[in-house]
Order: structure tokens, then C-alpha cells, then sequence
């Protein structure tokens, strides 16, 4: 009685076994496992079938299911450990492993019906009251379960001694304890008909070798952060989840989710989505990800809370299923970036306003010195004042007729007109205030104006941030006497390699000397001053300009009128 109380008994622990496995299980154990419970206490089942049997056809149905731990379990022992090692294994190559195992076992089923796994119906015998098989002749797919569950035994142990040595990721308590299960298996497998051959042990091996993977599968899951992460993440209850299929259909979601959206509570799983709130906002972020997944990241406003989503796709296995959103409560952060973007907003105002009153007071101060200067020549008389103003009237036509869009060239020129002739402070008093025509010598003393003015202003404009205005301001005060033909002054620069704002000066320079008194002349009518400038379009001045000063000419001829009368 003692082998079939035996056998009954480790029935009973693996069916115990399996119930704790189901108390403790995690979806994150691994699928092997699973199966690996499921037929321990099937193969016990068939030596307690086998052991309380009264003929051999009864004691050869328990050994069939005997058989299973030979040709299933053994595999999905070995799938789990190289799992365990981290040593991946093909599908393909898992596929071709079952189906071999599946052929053998179906030949396992033949015994009694055919001599290809036993070559005849074994005979039963009786040793203290529990049943046991004898004169057990095996035929030729028996000696291939031999060798199959030899390369089993062969590719499992190879897998661990490479961990051993070389995965140095997979702990050490680990590979003891697999160690340990794999050799009572094999001791159990192939000693047992050393022992006794009333009496099997494999039950007992197969048993202990499922305490032993159950304390595995609890020690992995303390070693694999991914999981204890997500667990820990999820427990906490700081991110909501909600899942859709790809017909975004409503799925599940967490407590989280819920508390923060309290409409998904009324979603029914596997049902589209109904409630006009959660069309409005979940829907279109699904859609707008599934034609662009850029469009991963958005901030929901409901109410005094602002949600940060992030919408993912939701994977099961290598496939696409749907969508899963996963957001948190980001009011105080975006309260604190709120409260930045208004002190940034009030600095970039404050910077504005401070840089706009240094402008201004540079400007002042350049228009004052201008001015100072003007007043040491007594004839040319608020002649700054006018070119500038000239200059504003020519820009304007000429951005008016498309020839000028970059608006920031036009202020940066209008500002700058009034320097134009700074470089006359360097000129001799004797010649700056003679009250008549220059003789050469002082018309060539004259000229240093303009190439000592470009210094002056360079001087002036040192350092500054806007380094167009610079650049415009030193061209003008330096070649608005050049003339086109090459003929002008102090570089003789010809054609377009004159600057652009120095052509224009030139206009507004040449047409306020024209039309306004000087002490060794009279004003000359507007008629006689634009004869004398269109004349000079092509020699004097830039023909391409001609049409802006013409478009010009009654704005001027209204301008000096007003400051004649």
C-alpha cells in the first residue's frame, strides 16, 4: 500500500501546488510555467492511475499520461530556463520542438494498438497492493523518446553553464536553484530504474521540481525592474490609463483614470464610446495619432486641472491592438511655467522699454551733435532736419512700388540720415564758415568730411547690438558724395558698388542744396532743381532710382513748400 499512498499523495501536493500557483499568479509570469503547473499534477494523476489499477489495459492508460512529463514537460522546462538565462529561442524553433514532442507522444498512444512505442501489451503485476507494469518490450520510437528527451536534457544544461559564465545579468541564486531542479530531474528520469522498478519516483522529482520553479518564478519577479517598476507605478496611482481597440472601442482603465475622468465609469467595455464629452476629447487625439504619431503629447484643460496626455500604441505581442493613453495631473507644473512665461513676458517688456529710451536718448544725442555741427557751417542751415525728412518721403515711395521690402533697411536708413554729416566737425572753421564758394584747396579740405565722418560714426556706434544699423549709418556718412560714373568722392566708387543708402542719400543730399538758400545762392525753383536731377540719372546719381524720385517729387515740392511759407 505504501507506492499507491506515495503516488497519492504527491497527486494531492501538485494539485496544491497549482491552486497556490493560481493564488500568486502575475501576468508577467512566465506562459511555461503556467503549463509546467498544469501538467505536474496531470502526470501524478497518471501514476495513481497506473498504481490503482486492476488490469494492464487500466495500468496502460495511466502510463500514457506518465509519458506526457517526457515529451511536454521536459521542453516547457527547458523554454523557461533559457527565459530565465535570457538566451532567446526562435519561434520557429520553439514550433519545430512541440511538434516533434507532439509526434512522439501521439506515437506514446499507440501502446497496446501498434509495436512502433512498445512492441506488445506489457504485463501487470502486484507489490503490496499498488499495481505496476512488467516484461515491457520497447520498439523503435521508444529509443527515440530516449534520445529526445536526451537532447533536452543536453540543450538545457549547455544554456546553463553559458549563463553561468557569461551572462553575468542573471543572478547567481538563480542558476543554483535551476541547477538543482534540472539535476532531480534527470536523476528522477533516468535512476529511478535503479532504485526499484516497483516503485516510481518520477512523481517526487517531477513535484519537487515544481516547488523549486515556483521559487524561481518568485525571485524573478523581485530581479526584473521593468515589471516591479510598472507595478510600483500603477500601485502609486499618479497615472491614469485608458485603453481603445483599433476601432476605438473603450477597453478598461484604472482607478486613476477614473477619479480624474469620472465618465469613463460609465463606459461599457468592448462598446464604442457614447458619452459626448469623451468623443469631443479622446477620439480626435486617437485619430490625430493614427495619421501622424508625432502627435503623441497634448494638454487637456478641464475645469482648474490641466492634464498632460500621452497617447501610445497599445502592443500585445508583436501586433498593434489600439491605443492606450496615459496622463497625469500637470497643473502645478503648468501653473509654474504660466507664472514664468508672465515674469519673461514682463522682463522682455521691461528690456523693450529700456532699450527703446537708450535708443532714443542716443538718437537724441546723435540728432544734438548733428545739429551743434550744423551750426558751426552757417550755410546750410537745418539741413539735417530736411534730409532726414527727404529721406522718409523717397523710402516711403519707394516701398509704395514694391523696390524696398525689407522694412527693417528702410528704418535702419531713416534713422541714420541724420549722421550723414558728422565728419564735417573735423573741417577747419576757416573753410566749414566761409560764406562763399571753396577755392580747390579748400574744396579738397572739404571732402575729408566724408571719410572722417564714417569714423566719427563707427566711434559713436561702437559696440552696438544692431549691426545693420551700424553698417548703413557708416555707408552713408562715408559715400553719399560718390557719384555713379565713378567720379565722385572720397573712394570714387562706380555703379553698384556704391551702398544702396548712400545712392538714396545722395538724392535727398544734392536736392535739399538745390532747392534751398544758401549765403552764396538762392533757391533754385522745383523746376530747375529736378531738371538738374534727372540730368544727372546715369552720371551723378543711380538711373534704376530715377521712377521712386520722380514718384517722389510732388511730396518734396509739397514738403519744402510748407517749410518756405
Amino acid at each position: 500500500m505504501f507506492a499507491l499512498i506515495f503516488y497519492y499523495v504527491l497527486f494531492a501536493i501538485s494539485v496544491v501546488l497549482t491552486i497556490v500557483y493560481a493564488y500568486i499568479f502575475h501576468k508577467h509570469f512566465d506562459g511555461n510555467m503556467t503549463i509546467m503547473t498544469v501538467l505536474v499534477p496531470i502526470i501524478n494523476l497518471g501514476f495513481v492511475l497506473m498504481g490503482s489499477a486492476h488490469s494492464a489495459e487500466e495500468a496502460v492508460v495511466g502510463l500514457k499520461l506518465t509519458y506526457i512529463g517526457g515529451c511536454f514537460l521536459l521542453p516547457s522546462a527547458m523554454f523557461l530556463i533559457y527565459t530565465i538565462c535570457g538566451v532567446p529561442l526562435k519561434g520557429w524553433m520553439r514550433a519545430l520542438l512541440i511538434a516533434v514532442s507532439a509526434g512522439v507522444y501521439i506515437t506514446v498512444l499507440t501502446i497496446g494498438h501498434s509495436t512502433i512505442f512498445y512492441k506488445e501489451m506489457p504485463d501487470i503485476a502486484y507489490s503490496d497492493g499498488a499495481a505496476y507494469l512488467t516484461n515491457k518490450h520497447y520498439g523503435f520510437m521508444h529509443t527515440a523518446f530516449y534520445a529526445m528527451v536526451g537532447l533536452y536534457y543536453a540543450a538545457t544544461i549547455g544554456v546553463i553553464i553559458y549563463s553561468f559564465f557569461r551572462r553575468k545579468q542573471i543572478p547567481l541564486r538563480i542558476i543554483l536553484l535551476v541547477i538543482l531542479a534540472v539535476t532531480i530531474a534527470v536523476f528522477g528520469f533516468f535512476g529511478s530504474r535503479l532504485i526499484s522498478s516497483k516503485l516510481e519516483i518520477l512523481p517526487a522529482t517531477y513535484t519537487l521540481g515544481m516547488i523549486i520553479y515556483l521559487v524561481i518564478a518568485a525571485r524573478l519577479r523581485l530581479y526584473d525592474a521593468s515589471d516591479s517598476v510598472t507595478d510600483s507605478l500603477v500601485e502609486k496611482g499618479e497615472t491614469g490609463f485608458v485603453s481603445f481597440d483599433s476601432k476605438l472601442r473603450y477597453l478598461g482603465s484604472n482607478e486613476t483614470a477614473k477619479a480624474m475622468v469620472p465618465e469613463l465609469a460609465s463606459l461599457s467595455v468592448d462598446k464604442p464610446v457614447q458619452d459626448r464629452w469623451l468623443k469631443e476629447n479622446f477620439l480626435p487625439l486617437a485619430l490625430a495619432f493614427q495619421a501622424d504619431e508625432s502627435k503623441n503629447h497634448v494638454l487637456l484643460k478641464r475645469g482648474e486641472k490641466t492634464y498632460s496626455i500621452h497617447i501610445n500604441r497599445l502592443v500585445v505581442g508583436r501586433f498593434n491592438k489600439g491605443y492606450q493613453f496615459l496622463f497625469t495631473d500637470d497643473t502645478a507644473n503648468q501653473e509654474y511655467l504660466a507664472l514664468m512665461r508672465d515674469y519673461q513676458s514682463q522682463l522682455e517688456e521691461e528690456v523693450k522699454k529700456k532699450t527703446h529710451n537708450i535708443l532714443e536718448m542716443q538718437e537724441k544725442l546723435v540728432l544734438g551733435m548733428a545739429t551743434m555741427i550744423e551750426g558751426r557751417d552757417n550755410s546750410t542751415g537745418g539741413h539735417i532736419k530736411r534730409t532726414s525728412d527727404c529721406i522718409a518721403i523717397i523710402v516711403g515711395e519707394m516701398k509704395k512700388m514694391g523696390f524696398l521690402t525689407d522694412e527693417e533697411f528702410c528704418a535702419c536708413l531713416i534713422k541714420a540720415a541724420p549722421m550723414h554729416d558728422l565728419g564735417k566737425i573735423a573741417v577747419d572753421d576757416s573753410v566749414l564758415r566761409k560764406p562763399g564758394r571753396f577755392t580747390p584747396e579748400e574744396f579738397e579740405i572739404m571732402k575729408t568730411h566724408a571719410p572722417e565722418g564714417a569714423k566719427i560714426v563707427a566711434k559713436i556706434l561702437d559696440g552696438i547690438d544692431d549691426k545693420r544699423f551700424y553698417e548703413i549709418a557708416v555707408n552713408v556718412a562715408h559715400y553719399h558724395h560718390e557719384r555713379w560714373d565713378g567720379s565722385g568722392y572720397p573712394s570714387h566708387l562706380k555703379g553698384e558698388a556704391i551702398p544702396l543708402e548712400a545712392r538714396i542719400m545722395a538724392i535727398a543730399d544734392v536736392y535739399d542744396a538745390l532747392v534751398s538758400k544758401r549765403v552764396y545762392k538762392e533757391s533754385m525753383s522745383f523746376e530747375e532743381a529736378d531738371r538738374i536731377i534727372m540730368s544727372g540719372m546715369g552720371s551723378q546719381f543711380d538711373p534704376e532710382l530715377e521712377p521712386y524720385y520722380v514718384a517722389s517729387r510732388p511730396l518734396l515740392e509739397n514738403y519744402y513748400r510748407q517749410q518756405q511759407s
